[in-house]
């Protein structure tokens, strides 16, 4: 695919009024600091008819006035601390053309094709990039590129909906909250949980993207796209929740009596055996952890784990607003020895799963914002969050709850949704299949010698 390069240029809010000052600085919260330091980028696309550019580029403007932070860039106030300079200085926006159909040009799973779709992530100094290509066919794909200090995906997704809204002329609300400074330590502290070796190291990693290479990585790592139907995710998540039942009735049988449990119209329907389920997304990373270490044949004696983000949102006591605009997410850490994680079945790795995540509660957030408070003025420590994952261990990303598909920019829905190319072996994403019926696609980069194991196991169940 050959994709020309019409134009390229910076792009600044546009203001109703008189503009704000460009001088001030927002201070990035322990949350932002903890996160990945680097850019992310994801594809869209749309068939026709679509909007023209100038609706795209003038939606966007708009939209930046409300959420200045991805029009500033990245520095450093007086005292040295990370901040973000609300100076305005702009987005990078791109035009480009394919003479050639969607259909024909671009592979409906990640591939290095998918970097000419959107800018550059290395060396930019702009927090957001957007990378509109026209095809032949009429059809518009939209790259769009942010710096994951700024903000984490449920934030961004509130941002892309509202650029959508601002396209149709719509009200951008419910306004994004912008006060960092909320995250106040406690005094004195309390350090309930460990958190040095668990989201920050005393060893200076190598970011993720520092020796990235497309080329290298393409011929070890393949990105295999897996797309679980909702039938196929409604019996794992019946055999998965197996334990959970079990230990139920296990606690129904020790006190002699039964769970009443109300039907779906709210009435009684009478003494039965519980049925409650874990989320489709523990099921899911479950079964795909258990697979991917039966492909990477381990070591039975090994440990592995899964780093997953878990949001603070609802979590913290009192409760941060849905449109709070920045980072809030901190990491659970399942971890079972490899021999456990295979020969049991699929519930046990739900279980060790559900258990790691119920854990980072209200206290392990307030914990963290006093170690993060207090710890890392006296010591050198960095976020383990820029360190790839050991072979043994996986992380997952999971899109199931953002709105992604609702960036309307006047032509409807998407029709398609994906991550880009980035081929690091042990970084899994979950996002929700745009056929739009409850079925989900998982993005799968492993080394090519694991794939044909992993094949032969990823529909078992």
């Amino acid at each position: 695919m050959k994709v020309k390069i019409e134009s390229s240029r910076i792009i600044k809010p546009c203001y109703d009024g008189p503009p704000p000052s460009t001088t001030s600085c927002i201070p990035l919260s322990p949350f932002d600091n903890t996160n990945y330091d680097g850019q992310i980028a994801v594809i869209y696309a749309y068939r026709p008819p679509t909007p023209p550019n100038l609706t795209v580029k003038l939606g966007l403007q708009k939209v930046l006035s409300v959420y200045r932070e991805w029009a500033g860039r990245l520095g450093k106030n007086e005292e040295g601390d990370p901040v973000i300079v609300l100076n305005d200085k702009g987005v990078r926006f791109v035009e480009a053309y394919v003479n050639d159909p969607l259909d024909e040009s671009i592979p409906y799973k990640p591939s290095p094709v998918l970097l000419t779709l959107h800018p550059p992530l290395k060396g930019v100094e702009e927090l957001v990039q957007v990378q509109l290509t026209r095809f032949s066919c009429g059809s518009l794909v939209v790259g769009f590129t942010a710096h994951h200090l700024v903000a984490d995906g449920h934030a961004t997704s509130n941002f892309l909906v509202a650029w959508g809204k601002c396209c149709r002329g719509l009200e951008m609300g419910p306004l994004p909250t912008h006060d960092r400074t909320i995250f106040v330590p406690r005094d004195p502290p309390k350090f309930e949980f460990q958190h040095k070796e668990v989201e920050y190291t005393s060893v200076k990693p190598t970011k993720i993207d520092d020796d990235f290479d497309d080329s290298i990585l393409a011929e070890e790592v393949v990105i295999d796209k897996v797309h679980f139907t909702t039938d196929f995710l409604a019996n794992l998540k019946s055999r998965a929740s197996l334990s959970l039942n079990e230990d139920i009735r296990s606690a129904i049988d020790s006190k002699s009596e039964y769970i009443t449990v109300s039907s779906p119209n709210g009435t009684s329907n009478g003494p039965t055996q519980p049925t409650r389920m874990y989320s489709t997304f523990e099921c899911l990373v479950a079964h795909l952890w258990r697979c991917i270490t039966r492909a990477r044949a381990l070591s039975d004696f090994e440990t592995t784990q899964v780093r997953i983000s878990v949001n603070g949102r609802m979590r913290l006591n009192p409760r941060v607003p849905n449109n709070y605009f920045g980072n809030l997410v901190l990491w659970a850490f399942p971890k079972a020895k490899v021999k456990d994680l295979l020969n049991e079945p699929t519930s046990y790795a739900t279980k060790v799963i559900h258990e790691a995540v119920s854990k980072v509660d209200d206290h392990y957030f307030k914990s963290f914002i006093d170690f993060a408070s207090y710890t890392l003025k006296e010591e050198d420590l960095y976020p383990t969050q820029n360190i790839n994952p050991s072979p043994a261990n996986l992380e997952v990303d999971s899109w199931l709850r953002f709105p992604f598909y609702d960036l309307d920019f006047g032509c409807g829905s998407p029709h398609m949704f994906m991550p880009s190319y980035f081929p690091t072996e042990g970084i899994m994403l979950l996002s929700p299949s745009f056929e739009g019926d409850g079925s989900i696609d998982a993005f799968i980069p492993l080394h090519k010698d694991h794939l044909e194991r992993f094949k032969d196991s990823c529909y078992t169940l």
